[in-house]
């Protein structure tokens, strides 16, 4: 099939399969001798998605091909899959926790602020934000 195909196939546009093969996440088929068009397998679009939900989980294309190649690899363990998933999970939840510091120092600011007068000598989120000899607030 050709790479229009593969890209409908998979959800994605055709610049994200070029995208895939500069990366080294899928193979560039080898243009054939007679200069017509390559060709991909099916397996082209199974590779494809798995690349689109991984990066939806949050993995990095890096760590997408690290599981890639404990996909292929007949001797990996699920315990290997998993570390790396509750390795992700930790991420995601330390961001979360520093988000959850970001929101709630946002709304003090939101909630100090009358939202009158001029903010150039009496704003309180401005001047908060001026940290000089000041401790970070979030």
């Amino acid at each position: 099939m050709r790479i229009g195909e593969v890209a409908e196939k998979a959800g994605v546009g055709v610049e994200t399969i070029r995208f895939y093969e500069r990366k080294g996440l899928i193979e560039q088929p080898r243009k054939p001798a007679d200069g017509g068009y390559r060709s991909y397998s099916s397996e082209t679009v199974n590779r494809v998605r798995f690349v689109r939900e991984a990066q939806c989980l949050g993995f990095s294309l890096n760590e997408i091909e690290e599981l890639l190649t404990l996909r292929a690899d007949p001797e990996t363990d699920c315990a290997d899959v998993r570390e790396r998933a509750q390795a992700k999970l930790d991420e995601v939840k330390n961001k979360i926790a520093r988000l959850a510091g970001i929101q709630s120092a946002l709304e003090n600011l939101i909630q100090e602020c009358r939202g009158d007068g001029p903010a150039s000598s009496c704003c309180p989120i401005l001047d908060a934000l001026d940290t000089e000899d000041k401790e970070s607030m979030t």
